[in-house]
């Protein structure tokens, strides 16, 4: 059986087919965000925000960092404390990049932003065998930073009357300030 060719559709053809087509409707934009803060003061809370997470996930590469290396007498005990403290610090990371979000802004996740944005030093010098008792005393330091930067973020968002991020700060208080005593107690 031979083939036959089709004929050919002439350009003109397509290109009337083409623009006799339905245009589609243009996609609806987002509205405006109108949650009852203002937008100056959204940016100083987001920003605020953007502070405590990098100082929350500088903390928790340092607590990482020092569940994979501790040695010595407390190594059972330490290994375990720091996974647990590491694990829940992972979990909230995520809350505060979503209040960021919520209050329309982007929120930091590259280590050059959390670089630029921590109070937390990188203190080097620890993957040499560092001693149990000198990682203890920076995750303390470490944790009353975290602490800092959320009582300045809790007064930004009192005075904008922002109770969600105020909610969110205290609850972040809370673990950072029992992390800190938990870890201090073992240096007494």
């Amino acid at each position: 059986m031979a083939k036959t060719k089709s004929p050919a559709k002439p350009k003109a053809t397509k290109q009337k087919l083409a623009a006799s087509a339905p245009s589609l409707p243009a996609a609806p934009s987002a509205p405006n965000i109108d949650i009852g803060i203002k937008v100056g003061d959204r940016k100083k809370i987001a920003d605020g925000l953007a502070a405590f997470q990098a100082d929350a996930f500088t903390l928790y590469l340092k607590t990482h960092n020092f569940h994979w290396n501790v040695t010595g007498s407390m190594f059972n005990s330490l290994h375990v404390m720091f996974e647990t403290q590491y694990t829940e610090q992972w979990a909230a990371l995520d809350d505060v990049a979503e209040r960021i979000r919520a209050l329309g802004f982007n929120a930091p996740g590259s280590y050059r932003e959390f670089a630029a944005l921590t109070s937390i030093a990188e203190e080097p010098g620890l993957t040499n065998s560092a001693d149990w008792r000198e990682m203890v005393r920076q995750l303390v330091v470490a944790n009353e930073a975290v602490c800092r930067t959320a009582r300045k973020v809790l007064d930004v968002a009192d005075d904008a009357d922002d109770a969600p991020t105020e909610d969110l700060m205290t609850q972040r208080l809370q673990t950072h300030e029992k992390y800190a005593w938990m870890l201090r107690s073992l240096l007494a």
